[in-house]
């Protein structure tokens, strides 16, 4: 039978056929191994042994029998995107070295970064991390599988680790001291609100989202970069293990000879200390509220019969009035000494002129940046509150402040003038105050001054319509929050007439013509120099509502309650603040005669400097029975 085409391609089928899929398995095998290879991928050791023999030789493919073909068989896979890496092999090739390049840097910056702007110069990133180098060795020891693991664990700690020191930076910048894993979490509340009082709703939520895209890029972006780097040593273990060796020596005979660039150690184990300060912060933390209960439970006047209660002061308003910011910089600083010093020349010398003598002297504040509530409570308690945990045990406790003890005598209307608060301020029961006005409730129709809702010349103007200039009245204590100096500076009120406050509609006019805090806040020098203008104007409108309206029988006691932020610091590290005594009647100022205080408004600077929490106690003792 002689064999037709039909028969000839029908038996010659099948064999080319199998030989077609052999080559089509071979070809797909080696694409999907170079894709490995390329993309970075480590291949399980099972998976690098297949295609072997026992004896190190290749497999033969088993034969493909003529019946046992697939009836389609496969095509090739298409490596990368939509096979990119197939059309443009040096541009693949340029990728996935720039991507391991740039893993490399992401990791070297996580691992050298330090958690102070200040402190970030080249020499930080030419260190040795102890950290880093043990990792590595690790990672190259493990077995495939807990090497995975391990690469994406430490890539996520990692990537915690350095949002920490981000926050940290934050931290620094506002408050000089670190982020407390404890007890600072209500803070990132109240720092949205700042932005929202000062920026508005869009650039508070604006920040709000660039903070969360910056914490989810930090965490992915370090975990694929460890995982790569992983991948690339063991593909090069040999190298890599020579690497690690040579840096792990390096790292040692560095640390032993103490190796320097400048005043940076090139051999380095921040991290661990961060990490170990951290655990140290915890367990401080955790302890310091046992401590603080024990220091709570102390009140050398809480047997004192109200009769005996600040005796010396009977029949007197007494007024204690914050300045929000007002720190020792502000007279020290050689940029704002100049000007600083002629506004307080300036009171005292119209004070005397109306009558008022006056004494000043250094406390030193818990806190320096922010957290002003936390130093109200310290001078008003007793108590050094320096932190949230000691703020809440203090205000849900029956612990004694000064207010309470003038309202226990029964000799004195307590009220709080208190500007800056804007909601429900539940913890104004526990400072004994009969009556609190808030920002909604002193009669003011102005805007705010970005966070600033009530400029302080009103604020005083409305003490007086609501409580002091009432006649037939009782006498009153008064605490009193100022807050036109209260972060960002800008814009700024300035002194009117005090005939033209009327409502406060007069301020639109007057904020206009301030600066634009996004402008000031590009250049420090700018933000300092509002700083000191802010300063002068919470003084002078103190100084002059006292000359206005003060009397025989007006004791003001006026302080900061803490330094402002470390922009205008310009590394100053102090907490002093200063404190000032004004009244016009001699005896109330011969009672702290002992206390070595500089005459004037001025403090000098070597007068006394005492803890804030010092002058509950003593200002009770000197205007005690004894005093």
């Amino acid at each position: 039978m002689v064999a037709g085409p039909f028969h000839r391609a029908l038996f010659a089928m099948p064999g080319k056929t199998a030989r077609k899929d052999h080559r089509v398995s071979l070809f797909t095998r080696s694409r999907q191994l170079s894709d490995t290879t390329e993309s970075g991928a480590e291949p399980d050791d099972d998976t690098a042994k297949k295609g072997r023999a026992e004896d190190g030789k290749p497999e033969a493919e088993p034969d493909t029998a003529p019946d046992s073909a697939p009836d389609a068989p496969p095509g090739p896979t298409r490596p990368g995107w939509f096979g990119w890496r197939h059309r443009w092999p040096r541009t693949a090739r340029g990728v996935s070295v720039g991507t391991t390049v740039l893993a490399g840097v992401l990791v070297a910056f996580a691992l050298l970064v330090p958690n102070r702007i200040e402190k970030i110069e080249f020499a930080s990133f030419v260190r040795i991390p102890a950290e880093g180098v043990l990792l590595a060795g690790l990672l190259l020891a493990l077995p495939p599988r807990p090497r995975r693991i391990a690469a994406v664990v430490s890539g996520v700690f990692l990537g915690l680790v350095t949002v920490l020191k981000f926050v940290d930076m934050g931290f620094y910048q506002v408050l000089a001291r670190p982020f407390d894993l404890v007890l600072d979490w209500i803070l990132l509340d109240d720092a949205t609100d700042f932005l929202r009082e000062s920026f508005g709703r869009t650039g508070q939520v604006l920040a709000v989202i660039g903070v969360l895209a910056l914490l989810v890029a930090v965490l992915v972006l370090t975990t694929l970069a460890v995982v790569r780097l992983t991948r690339l040593m063991v593909r090069h273990r040999p190298v890599a293990a020579r690497t690690i060796l040579i840096l792990g020596t390096a790292w040692i005979t560095c640390m032993t000879l103490g190796v320097q660039i400048g005043t940076v150690p090139v051999a380095t184990k921040g991290n661990a200390e961060f990490l170990g300060n951290r655990v140290d912060q915890v367990r401080a933390g955790l302890k310091d509220a046992r401590v603080f209960d024990k220091q709570a439970s102390v009140d050398a006047f809480a047997k004192t019969p109200p009769d005996q209660l600040l005796t010396g002061l009977r029949g007197k308003d007494v007024l204690f009035t914050f300045i929000e910011s007002y720190g020792r910089v502000a007279i020290d600083d050689p940029a704002m000494a100049k000007q600083t010093d002629a506004v307080l020349k300036e009171g005292t010398g119209r004070l005397n002129a109306a009558g008022f003598a006056s004494r000043s002297g250094w406390l030193q504040s818990p806190v320096t940046g922010a957290g002003s509530w936390l130093a109200h409570s310290t001078l008003l308690s007793g108590l050094w509150i320096k932190n949230q945990q000691r703020y809440r045990s203090l205000t849900t406790s029956d612990r004694m402040t000064l207010t309470k003890y003038f309202g226990k005598t029964g000799a004195w209307r307590t009220v709080g003038i208190v500007p800056g608060v804007r909601r429900a301020w539940p913890e104004g029961k526990f400072f004994g105050l009969d009556h609190i006005y808030d920002s909604e409730h002193l009669g003011y129709n102005g805007p705010y001054f970005s966070w600033t809702p009530v400029p302080d010349q009103f604020s005083m103007e409305a003490f007086q319509r609501l409580e002091h200039g009432k006649k037939d009245r009782d006498p009153i204590m008064a605490e009193i929050i100022l807050a036109s100096s209260h972060n960002p500076w800008s814009p700024i009120a300035h002194m009117i007439d005090w005939k033209d406050l009327g409502d406060g509609s007069v301020f639109h006019r007057i904020k206009k013509e301030g600066t634009d805090p996004t402008e000031v806040w590009k250049d420090p020098e700018k933000v300092r120099a509002e700083y000191r203008k802010a300063i002068e104007y919470s003084i002078r409108s103190l100084t002059e509502w006292l000359e206005r309206y003060g009397d025989e029988d007006t004791v003001l006691v006026f302080l900061g309650d803490h330094q402002p932020v470390p922009t205008v610091l310009a590394g100053d590290t102090g907490k002093d603040v200063p404190i000032t005594i004004v009244a016009k009647d001699k005896k109330v100022l011969d009672r702290v005669a002992d206390w070595g205080w500089t005459d004037g408004l001025k403090p000098a600077p070597d007068a006394p400097r005492w803890g804030m929490d010092k002058f509950r106690d003593r200002f009770m003792t000197a205007y005690g029975p004894q005093g």
